[in-house]
């Protein structure tokens, strides 16, 4: 008896019996949890942070590892193969200081699935994009025109790029929106027929994002005091745009929430208002200029759970909180939820962790990049001012955090 046990044993342990099929059919699963099969998500990219130099003489995208503390450290700087503007400003629309250069949110942005990072070279007038490797290393695939001068913002839908064109003196400024469609490899390819003209040829936008549907494409127009919202037709080109008042002055940073309400700061008003949007692109105010008593509130950014909105506010150097409410509705938490390094510092970007337990602020006064942890109670906490590292005093510009 003990050997016809022991023969059943050694049997059903060989490949063709059923214990040994039943063996290799886990086998892909148990590759998947150990982190193993080809398609899991990096397991070193998905603590990382991402910054753009913005120079004249070569632009760079700074990449830094994000600690299980939330603190940073330096993993290398990777060309994007074309010019920034340096600390020269892109229109004299905005002030002249040599700080928010760009004048815009989202210089810099990833795709859905975290596999792409896409760039602006505002002084080359092209994008860039970039593979992210497992380690949250780049490698550059893709430096293309961007349809237009003076990109300065940038927009990823699934395989659907929109790159904002401020446009130049040289054309009469011309600004505009212009398609790419985005390869699985981060492979960017112009869309013939994509470029579309904003409400006026000097609207200068400061934002471009896609709803989550991705069929609407909101562009944020700093000197007309307008969004225009594009319907995005099924080759990826866009439709004639509703074209809508913003109820507060200066429209600039926006955040789409997953019930595809839009969120949009106002910086010459201090305040950020809410809005529900129709399937035509028209918008409809649900919290109307909820001010914070803070200047130049421009950048918008959303906890992962949709309850914390923060706003970058960078003439007083500091960031406030606002409570989202399931409506869509905003209640000031904290008009300063941080001084940071205080008004001379000119943050101007900021982004939360996807663990939604750290925020990040880009500090381009100093060349620095603040990390502060959220509290159970919405408040945030320093932990970290990392300065120098590759990001320039003056003229640095985007923020990505994952």
């Amino acid at each position: 008896m003990k050997i016809t046990e022991q023969a059943q044993n050694r049997s059903d342990s060989r490949p063709g019996t059923r214990a040994g099929l039943l063996s290799l059919a886990l086998l892909p699963l148990v590759l998947v949890a150990c982190g193993g099969g080809d398609d899991d998500p990096a397991p070193l990219a998905d603590h990382t942070v991402y910054t753009m130099t913005n120079a004249s003489a070569g632009n760079e995208v700074v990449a830094f590892r994000r600690g299980d503390n939330g603190m940073l450290t330096k993993i290398a700087a990777y060309p994007t193969g074309g010019n920034g503007l340096g600390s020269t400003e892109i229109s004299p629309a905005t002030p002249q200081d040599g700080t928010d250069v760009l004048a815009s949110q989202g210089s810099i942005q990833m795709s859905p699935d975290k596999r792409t990072l896409v760039a602006v070279n505002a002084g080359g007038a092209t994008v860039t994009s970039f593979s992210i490797g497992r380690d949250g290393g780049l490698t550059r695939v893709s430096t293309l025109p961007s349809g237009g001068l003076q990109p300065n913002a940038v927009a990823v839908s699934n395989s659907l790029v929109y790159v904002a064109n401020v446009g130049a003196p040289s054309n009469g400024y011309a600004s505009n929106v212009s398609g790419f469609k985005l390869g699985a490899d981060g492979t960017l390819i112009a869309i013939a027929a994509s470029t579309r003209s904003l409400s006026s040829v000097n609207a200068q936008p400061a934002r471009l994002t896609f709803n989550p549907a991705g069929g609407l494409l909101a562009v944020s127009e700093l000197t007309t005091n307008r969004i225009s919202v594009f319907p995005v037709a099924v080759d990826g080109t866009l439709s004639a745009p509703s074209v809508n008042t913003s109820v507060g002055m200066g429209p600039f940073g926006s955040s789409f929430l997953s019930s595809g309400a839009l969120l949009m700061s106002e910086v010459m008003s201090g305040s950020v208002s809410s809005y529900s949007v129709a399937a035509n692109g028209a918008l409809s105010p649900i919290s109307s200029s909820v001010v914070n008593g803070q200047m130049a509130v421009c950048w918008t950014f959303v906890t992962p759970d949709e309850k914390l909105l923060f706003t970058s506010n960078s003439a007083s150097g500091t960031l406030s909180s606002y409570r989202i409410a399931s409506d869509a509705s905003l209640t000031l938490l904290q008009a300063v939820a941080t001084p940071l390094e205080g008004p001379t510092s000119a943050v101007i970007d900021g982004a939360t962790s996807e663990d939604g337990k750290y925020v990040y602020a880009l500090n381009s006064g100093i060349g620095a990049i603040t990390a502060l942890r959220i509290e159970s109670d919405g408040s945030l906490t320093k932990i970290q001012t990392i300065a120098g590292q590759g990001i320039p005093t003056l003229g640095a510009q985007g923020l990505v955090a994952r």
